[in-house]
């Protein structure tokens, strides 16, 4: 029986995702791809341009993936903390269960490739720390923030955060865990948010 034209794409983008969870992250070639899926790299052409576009492929899926709760969370939580919280969790819980996009969200698996990709993954994350920033606003309707209380400076360093236990996870060969740490971490993140609270 034929496999479908949009069911051989989805089977390429996870194949590459499989291939990108090796810890020692060797540069994946066309021809290495199409030996996995036995076929021809002609037969991968027929369903993506180029490797850029198999890999804008996986960004897609990361960017509907996250995208697709954040705006669930976004719309059904009202406290702009727990808001916070569940964005992070859920930063910190993709990652740990898709190790292979967790070295494109970095930019590891995107070296040597088309500039372009990069460029996607740091829109990707300037999306997640608005997302985090307009959180921090509704938070501070609900908390007494100081006047000058920087929420950019605050949603950055959630950012920061985020990518350093994904960074930490993938030159672990994937050992140190995103959420190994999350439940001691996060009352310290959110001091750290609060501590710009007036008398907090």
């Amino acid at each position: 029986m034929a496999t479908k034209p949009g069911e051989r794409r989805l089977q390429i983008l996870q194949t590459l995702a499989e291939m990108l969870e090796t810890p020692k992250g060797e540069k994946i070639t066309t021809a290495a791809l199409a030996g996995k899926l036995e076929c021809s790299e002609a037969a991968l052409y027929r369903h993506f341009a180029s490797k850029a576009q198999m890999f804008e492929g996986l960004i897609e899926f990361i960017e509907q993936s996250l995208f697709g709760v954040i705006n669930q969370i976004t719309g059904e939580e009202e406290r702009g903390f727990r808001q916070i919280e569940l964005i992070l969790g859920l930063l910190l819980n993709f990652a740990q269960k898709n190790r292979g996009m967790t070295r494109v969200l970095i930019g590891d698996a995107l070296v040597n490739e088309n500039e372009r990709l990069q460029l996607r993954i740091n829109a990707l994350l300037d999306k997640v720390e608005a997302a985090l920033k307009q959180a921090l606003r509704i938070a501070a309707t609900q908390e007494t923030f100081k006047a000058e209380a920087d929420f950019g400076a605050l949603a950055n360093l959630l950012r920061c955060y985020v990518v350093g236990r994904w960074e930490q996870y993938a030159r672990s060969g994937f050992s140190r865990e995103p959420l190994a740490q999350w439940p001691q971490q996060w009352p310290m993140l959110y001091f750290a948010c609060l501590s710009q609270a007036g008398d907090a």
